[in-house]
């Protein structure tokens, strides 16, 4: 797995893709690509994001 992006806002465009195309949940792509999940969500929150299971993205 490549690294993930250190932008946030590219962060949350990729991980928004990822989650559409190829994820059913952030929990599924954190197992998969060998991430933390709460150090996804607290960069994602400095950006005011916060992941919506029932959208499956960050809104």
């Amino acid at each position: 797995m490549q690294s993930l992006p250190k932008d946030p806002v590219i962060l949350l465009s990729y991980l928004n893709t990822q989650l559409r195309d190829f994820y059913p949940s952030l929990k599924e792509f954190c197992a998969a690509n060998n991430v933390e999940e709460k150090e996804i969500t607290q960069k994602l929150s400095s950006i005011n994001y916060t992941y919506d299971s029932v959208q499956n993205q960050f809104i």
